[in-house]
């Protein structure tokens, strides 16, 4: 699913301050625009009106937007719930009405009507599913997960599908991938403004698996906490234009870290069985929910685990407090040998780890697996489709 996308019409910038925080814990991903996207007549979802100081001018405001924009969702907030203003503001063309600060319950729900209505309205955007991959520490395997689950992908969708580098410092997943590039996301979020179908395609790096590469930053400055905001609107733009979108973070929670969280429809936490990555993954998932990133679309893979565990799994699911998704084998000789050929594990033969990445990439798109090998505890994801992640 790819993100919503609110404006806010508001006088008070500690009420646009509030919301956004508000919106961060949606359970659907919820991003709000910038006056630029605005004026580049990028697709709007929903509209909130602050009608809090003057009901009469949020009135004329209310009908100003219906008139224009007949297919938004517009929600009004005021100060308090009184049945003559929010008939008013239904007439005016209101869909939601709020006082402040609304039940969470009350403003997710109305969310998910939005995200329901644009499913079902005539001509709408295609939907984009976006993973997020991040790691409990450095040295997890993250990237290695990253390029063998984007690899399996495009190969077993068929469908439209980039990777994003956001690593900081040096990017490896080209390398990882064996391709040469010359442009990075740091093009990409510098030329927004330009960031249209054709631009984009000179950006990217083609693999033969039919992936497409955003590749890293070569400067060691960037990616930087001034390039979060260009970072949400760049996940905008590629929700347009690709049906999945793989990153990579890296083990760095920084801002743009948690940018690529919130555009997130499931992230999923990198860890092997060892004291550090347990204790690392425990404060990142607490500390992740505290921030309003993803919530419950976060999954714990546990990479790295050869049997018998150096720690067992039921104290580690007990440690991190959530069950592991999936568990990926340890084998160094196969990894390594695919990392220096720059050939993905998936496309280098049929080794044990590489059947694991198979069938957790078709977990994620909802693939029968009865044909692959029976059922067993490495694979714990309990759905069907992702869409039962949120």
């Amino acid at each position: 699913m790819s993100q919503l996308v609110g404006q806010v019409v508001s006088g008070d910038e500690q009420f646009r301050k509030q919301l956004s925080q508000f919106l961060r814990v949606c359970s659907i991903p919820v991003g709000l625009s910038g006056d630029r996207q605005a004026r580049d007549g990028a697709p709007i979802d929903f509209i909130v009106v602050d009608i809090r100081a003057d009901g009469s001018a949020g009135m004329a405001t209310i009908e100003r937007l219906r008139a224009s924009a007949p297919n938004v969702g517009i929600f009004v907030v005021a100060s308090a719930t009184e049945p003559d203003l929010i008939l008013e503001a239904m007439r005016a063309g209101a869909n939601e009405f709020f006082s402040w600060p609304p039940a969470t319950e009350a403003f997710d729900n109305a969310i998910r009507r939005i995200a329901a209505r644009r499913q079902t309205t005539p001509g709408a955007i295609s939907t984009a599913t976006t993973l997020v991959f991040f790691g409990a520490k450095g040295g997890a395997g993250t990237t290695t997960v990253t390029v063998n689950c984007g690899v399996e992908l495009a190969r077993l969708s068929k469908r439209s599908t980039l990777i994003v580098d956001l690593k900081p410092g040096l990017g490896e997943i080209a390398l990882f991938l064996g391709v040469r590039h010359r442009f990075s996301v740091l093009d990409a979020i510098d030329n927004l403004h330009r960031l249209d179908r054709e631009y984009l395609r000179g950006l990217v790096t083609k693999h033969k698996s039919g992936l497409d590469i955003l590749a890293g930053s070569d400067n060691f400055d960037r990616l930087g906490s001034s390039d979060s905001g260009s970072i949400e609107e760049l996940f905008r733009l590629l929700e347009r234009q690709y049906e999945y979108i793989v990153v990579d973070t890296g083990s760095q929670l920084n801002a743009c870290t948690v940018a690529a969280l919130h555009a997130a429809d499931a992230a999923f936490l990198v860890a092997n069985p060892d004291v550090p990555s347990v204790r690392n993954a425990q404060r990142l998932l607490v500390h992740v929910r505290q921030l309003g990133a993803c919530g419950d679309r976060v999954k714990f893979l546990l990479n790295r685990a050869a049997e018998p565990f150096p720690i067992p799994l039921r104290q580690i699911e007990a440690a991190v407090g959530q069950p592991v998704a999936h568990t990926f084998p340890s084998d160094y000789n196969v990894v390594s040998t695919a990392l220096n050929s720059g050939v993905p594990l998936a496309l280098s033969g049929d080794s044990e780890i590489a059947q694991q990445f198979d069938r957790f990439t078709r977990q994620i798109l909802g693939m029968d697996t009865s044909a692959q090998s029976a059922p067993d505890k490495r694979s714990r994801f309990g759905f069907e489709k992702l869409a039962s992640l949120w």
